[in-house]
This record gives C-alpha cells, structure tokens and sequence, in this order.
C-alpha cells in the first residue's frame, strides 16, 4: 500500500464530474487499498478519488476511524432518498487550512452503491455518515464545500488560500 498525493482546490479534477467505474481490476482494488491509507494518514474520514487525482465515481469512507471494520467503498454511488435538513461544520482534505464552514445539507440520506466486490448495496445515513456521503459524492461531481459555502464564508476561504499559497504553504 502507498500514501497517495491528496489534491487541492484549485486543480482540474476537483472541479470536473467523475466517471462511473466499469472495471474492477487489481488497479481499482490496489487504489481502494491505497485510499483508506491516506485518508487514515490525513485524518479523514472519507476520501473521493478525484482528492487522489482520478476522476473515477469512487469514494472510502469511514466515520469512526478508530474502528477501521466500519469502513466502506462505494463505486458509482447515486443518492436515491433525501429527509430532513443540518447545518453543521465540515472541512476538506482537499482545502488544508482554509478552515471549516457552514454547510446546510440533508439530515437523512439512501445511497445506493457497488461495493469492491461489484455487489450492489444501499447505505442509509443520518447525521455526520449523511453528511460524509453528500460530501464524498459532491466531489464525484466536480463539487467542493467551498461551492456550497454561503458567500461570506466563501471569500474568507478564498482568502485563505491565496494567503497559504502566497506563504508557499500550498
């Protein structure tokens, strides 16, 4: 297994919708590998593969990293069921630094999904495993927090960017 370079915002991939997967190669397989690696080693607890530069419909995903049996795949992932509402704080592997913000999101979401093996499955997700879903399929399709930020807290992580990027911390 090997640690993989996590984009930042700003690059092509982030920003462009992913495309499903049809093969699930030793490649894929090695790539699942490797992305729960580096999503432990950043601390995370999901990690879309356009953050790992690929511009594939796959996502890892674990919300209780301490217990690595909760983790999961899902490949070409699609929300077929959305209730209720949150506003919490989230961040971003992808935007080091530039802090969190305030996303409104569903409170209570159904996935259906393809898990490593090819099998279908549906996931059903309240509270931080909903948002997590959201989150890793809005990178799916070309879309960070910062798109969904309201404007205020926008320009401040614009800012903050460009401030990291200026001090060469980016």
């Amino acid at each position: 297994m090997a640690l993989l370079r996590i984009t930042k915002y700003g690059e092509k991939v982030l920003h462009r919708k992913s495309k499903p997967v049809e093969d699930l190669s030793g490649d894929i397989q090695k790539l699942i590998k490797d992305m729960y690696e580096t999503m432990y080693a950043a601390n995370g607890i999901g990690l879309a593969a356009p953050q790992v530069g690929l511009p594939l419909r796959l996502a890892v995903i674990n919300v209780t990293p301490e217990n690595r049996k909760n983790q999961f795949v899902i490949i070409n992932p699609k929300i077929v069921e959305r209730h209720g509402r949150i506003d919490s704080e989230e961040g971003c592997l992808s935007l080091p630094g530039a802090g969190g913000v305030r996303i409104k999101r569903t409170g209570k979401v159904t996935v259906e999904a393809m898990n490593e093996k090819g099998m279908p499955f549906v996931i059903k997700g309240e509270g931080l495993l909903a948002r997590c879903l959201q989150h890793e399929i809005d990178h799916l399709d070309g879309t960070m927090i910062i798109n969904r930020a309201p404007l205020k807290q926008k320009l401040k992580m614009r800012w903050a960017v460009h401030k990291l990027k200026k001090e060469g911390l980016w």
